[in-house]
This record gives structure tokens, C-alpha cells and sequence, in this order.
């Protein structure tokens, strides 16, 4: 089966390292075999969820955009920078409102049923995000994510891409490639 993957990046920001590190993970998933889509960066731009927000107004129109892609991907591909050893506040966020329901019968957690996911990360420190990643799975395990075992974060980032967003580092792009093509067979199993 040829699984169908939705990449996001856990940060908005122009010039963010980790939607440089996206573009160039979902690349090497479609060389794997995988269809992708790379959600655009500001995608993620919801308001600050507050459930009588949500009661007053319902689910935000952006939010049910991201929903809907969700749904019609077998699984995630996440690039998520480091805040204060944690993900940043704007993935957190868009993770807490995709999980609620947009209808009465709407099952429970939809957006992430039966969904996989590959977390990787981008930074300019030496830990390269990696105390991000390690709390992003425990959140996704939490809501029945099956998340890769296999994770990769990028330390020294600022060096670690060309001009074009591409991967300077011989085995950088060769662990990545490993770590992508073994996720692209996961996922297709699963999905």
C-alpha cells in the first residue's frame, strides 16, 4: 500500500530550520513511495484553544481544514523545533484542537486514529531538538498515535542546509534517508 503522509512543521517562523528539514524529509518519502503533503507553514495558526471559545463558536475554520487533511492521511510527518527542552506552543496547540470532535458523532480523537508518524527536528543546539521529540511522542502515543521507534534530530542546523534547503551533510542525508525509507515501509504496513 502506498501510504499517504501529512507533513507539518511545529513552527511558523520565516526561515524556520525545521520546515527546511520538513521539505527535505517529505522528498525523500516520496523517493520512498509515499505520497506527501506539506502543510503550508502558517497552517498551524489557530487561536489559543479555550473550550468556551469552542462551545460559543464550534471548531475554528482553520482548524477544521487541518482536521480534514488529517483524516484523509494514513500518517504524520512531524518537524518540530525545541522550546525550553518541550515542542513549541503552536504545535501543542494545534494538536489539542484537532482532537476534538467536529460533530456529536464524531468517534473520539478522529484526527489521530489509526495514524503513524515519523518525528524528527532541527536546531542550532548540539541536542538538536531532541528533548522535544522524546516529549512530542509521549503526547502522541497518549492519543493512539503509532509512532515510529526511530527518531532523528538535526544539532548544528544552521549549517546543516545549502542555499536551497538541501542537506550539506553526507551522513546526515544518509541517516535520514535510512530513518524516511524505514518509516515509508512502516506506514505502509500499518496504514
Amino acid at each position: 500500500m502506498t501510504p499517504k503522509l501529512l507533513a507539518l512543521a511545529g513552527s511558523s517562523r520565516d526561515g524556520s530550520l525545521n520546515f527546511t528539514l520538513l521539505k527535505a524529509v517529505a522528498e525523500m518519502a516520496r523517493t520512498a513511495g509515499a505520497e506527501v503533503t506539506v502543510v503550508d507553514q502558517s497552517a498551524l495558526e489557530f487561536p489559543l484553544f479555550n473550550q468556551d471559545l469552542e462551545a460559543r463558536d464550534g471548531l475554528p475554520p482553520e482548524v477544521k481544514e487541518l482536521k480534514a487533511l488529517m483524516l484523509a492521511h494514513d500518517g504524520l510527518i512531524i518537524a518540530s523545533p525545541e522550546y525550553n527542552s518541550s515542542i513549541t506552543p503552536l504545535l501543542k496547540n494545534a494538536i489539542d484542537w484537532c482532537s476534538r470532535p467536529s460533530s456529536d458523532d464524531e468517534e473520539s480523537m478522529a484526527a489521530y486514529r489509526d495514524k503513524t508518524a515519523l518525528l524528527v527536528s532541527a536546531s542550532p543546539g548540539g541536542f538538536g531538538g531532541m528533548r522535544a521529540l522524546n516529549h512530542l511522542r509521549d503526547i502522541l502515543l497518549n492519543i493512539r498515535v503509532a509512532v515510529y521507534p526511530k527518531m532523528h534530530s538535526v544539532g548544528d542546523a544552521y549549517s546543516a542546509f545549502g542555499q536551497n534547503g538541501e542537506i550539506t551533510d553526507h551522513e546526515t542525508q544518509r541517516r535520514l534517508v535510512s530513518l524516511v525509507t524505514g518509516y515509508v515501509e512502516f506506514a505502509g504496513k500499518l496504514g
